[in-house]
């Protein structure tokens, strides 16, 4: 036990200490690309090298038959390897003036190569053996001089941080089991930041936040449990979405993070979640979910403790890592030693999570027992080979719009994409939806290319704009990013969305007569319908009736169908 402490103690001193020297250097949290071992033809040292004070032996060992070296060697014996054995003829073999690019890259091949048996050993249950393994690791890596060589200065630093995440795996691992806890456990600890959380919950003034997020849960929590329990992961995280969302499908942060579970744009992509003009996934609770599943997954491998990880869900791993690698010597004693040096929000973000944990799993303690949820959602899914509209599907089934845009809640503007898409409808109403399909008017969508912004003149307001234009206040908000609706200002330049929707299904009777053809025209400065009706040599009435306009008043960008003679140019 105590050469286990030593030799854990001597890989932490020397990472502190290598992180002074290398203070400098510009560091990226990158994976290491896994090379192959490269075998050694020098004769191995009587031992490998470890992070005690003993001086290692000067004297050279014996070269052992190379027939029995290779039967010996063996991925789950460190010190019979090739490897192995050598790291400390490696390290005298780095003291000498002038070693070669290709030694030190060997050397840092070997390095990594001891991260991997260091690794099997830990997946064994061999703890043990898993830090003396590392403790020569270090060693080695230690014994590599980089000079000004940029390539081999990242490979040194990519390696010591790997080292760094496996240490802390390590003891994450051998915590939760000297506590009696399986590895997948999440350590509930109530101290003064956890028990600040609860009162804020309980009696404080996020109890109505905390009691309508738990009344929501009930929609969501039975499907994120199962899809929990499939991968292997904590039931308990089913409760993350109440911390990040508020179990709002549609919670959307200032960071422009979205969803149950609060993805940004990049990392939604990396977990593939599309995001297109008409689907955003990250607004789908059940694809979501998986992506916060393979995120929590790729994070519990890097850090192997679940406190850990949570933070770096928050405020991302590399954030974590960086603080890790900062830290003083004791850094790996728990969470709580990165508590004050992480970002606020992050900080406060764990004891929020452990804190709900607490509430939820002392229901009578905290008034929970009689508190009615909602229901979880039920659905079944019909394919619609066109492009309609939720509100549209809604008037030809009667289904309750508000339902469809709940249980569809990825389609960005209630439309439906070109292309065949699986609707989910109520159960019971699939049939319905099919029959109805040849009724369903299909979706329109003009691109505008002449309109793209407009400079706010004095006395104007988000709604005027959006009436000039005929576009949503709504459009205005999201592509110009505008938080609050009344903060625009004179002389600022506002993007206009640049689609024209229309549900109006195109009538047999506004079909263009033989020999003329129906254009779509965008109304100019200085246009009016008499010039229009003009220029492309019809009336303003047949302008009128075939765009059902009540008023002569038109507004630039607005899109009008025309027919005119098909000769004549729409650009007339």
């Amino acid at each position: 036990m105590h050469r286990w402490i030593l030799g854990f103690g001597g890989a932490l001193i020397l990472l502190l200490f290598y992180g002074c020297l290398q203070s400098n250097i510009d560091t990226t949290d990158m994976e290491i690309i896994a090379r192959e071992p490269v075998q050694d033809s020098r004769p191995p040292a009587e031992s490998p090298p470890s992070c005690s004070d003993e001086e290692p032996s000067d004297s050279p060992a014996e070269a052992p038959d190379p027939m029995e070296q290779e039967e010996t060697s063996s991925i789950d014996d460190p010190s019979s390897s090739p490897l192995g054995m050598a790291a400390q003829d490696a390290s005298e073999e780095f003291k000498s003036p002038m070693p070669s690019r290709e030694d030190k890259e060997t050397a840092l091949n070997r390095v990594l190569y001891l991260c991997r048996l260091s690794q099997a050993d830990w997946e064994s249950g061999e703890l043990e053996g898993a830090v003396d393994t590392l403790d020569q690791a270090y060693a080695l890596l230690l014994s590599v001089d980089p000079e000004n060589n940029p390539k081999l200065l990242q490979e040194k630093e990519d390696l010591r941080l790997t080292i760094s995440r496996r240490i802390l795996e390590i003891y994450s691992s051998r915590l939760v089991v000297a506590n009696g806890m399986s590895r997948n456990e999440i350590p509930i600890t109530i101290n003064k930041h956890v028990q600040d959380e609860i009162n804020s919950f309980t009696i404080g003034r996020e109890r109505n936040f905390f009691l309508e997020s738990y009344r929501r849960a009930g929609r969501y929590r039975a499907r994120i449990e199962a899809a929990l329990i499939e991968a292997g992961l904590p039931i308990e995280l089913a409760w993350l979405p109440l911390i990040e969302s508020g179990f709002k499908v549609s919670a959307l942060s200032p960071a422009r993070a979205l969803g149950l579970w609060q993805f940004i744009p990049s990392t939604g992509y990396r977990y593939d979640l599309n995001r297109d003009k008409y689907i955003d996934e990250r607004l789908d609770p059940e694809k979501s979910t998986r992506g916060a599943i393979e995120y929590l997954q790729e994070l519990h491998g890097m850090f192997g403790d679940w406190t850990t990880v949570l933070a770096a869900y928050n405020c991302g791993e590399h954030r974590v890592l960086r603080t890790i690698q900062r830290q003083n010597i004791n850094y790996l004693d728990n969470f709580w030693d990165l508590y004050e040096r992480l970002p606020r929000e992050t900080a406060r973000y764990v004891p929020r999570f452990l804190a709900t944990l607490h509430i939820v799993q002392n229901p009578e303690k905290y008034g929970l027992d009689e508190m009615a949820v909602d229901s979880p959602l039920e659905y079944e899914t019909v394919t619609v080979s066109k492009q309609t509209s939720l509100k549209s599907i809604a008037r030809a089934t009667g289904i309750d719009c508000d339902t469809l845009n709940e249980l569809n809640a990825e389609l960005r503007r209630g439309l439906l994409p070109a292309e065949s898409y699986d609707l989910r409808v109520p159960p019971g109403a699939g049939r319905l939806v099919a029959a109805k399909m040849d009724d369903l008017p299909t979706v329109q969508v003009r691109s505008i290319s002449r309109v793209n912004t407009h400079k706010v003149r004095k006395g104007e307001s988000l709604y005027s704009i959006s009436k000039k234009y005929r576009v949503s206040i709504k459009g205005l908000l999201q592509v110009n990013d505008i938080q609050k609706p009344g903060a625009i200002r004179t002389g600022s330049i506002l993007r206009i969305p640049g689609t024209y929707l229309s549900e109006r299904p195109t009538r047999a009777t506004e079909s263009a007569p033989h020999g003329f053809k129906t254009i779509e025209y965008v109304v100019r400065p200085g246009d009016s319908l008499y010039k229009i009706a003009k220029r492309f040599e019809t009336t303003t009435e047949k302008i009128r009736r075939l765009n059902q306009l009540s008023t002569t008043r038109l507004s630039v960008g607005q899109v009008l169908k025309v027919q005119t003679s098909a000769g004549m140019s729409g650009e007339a």
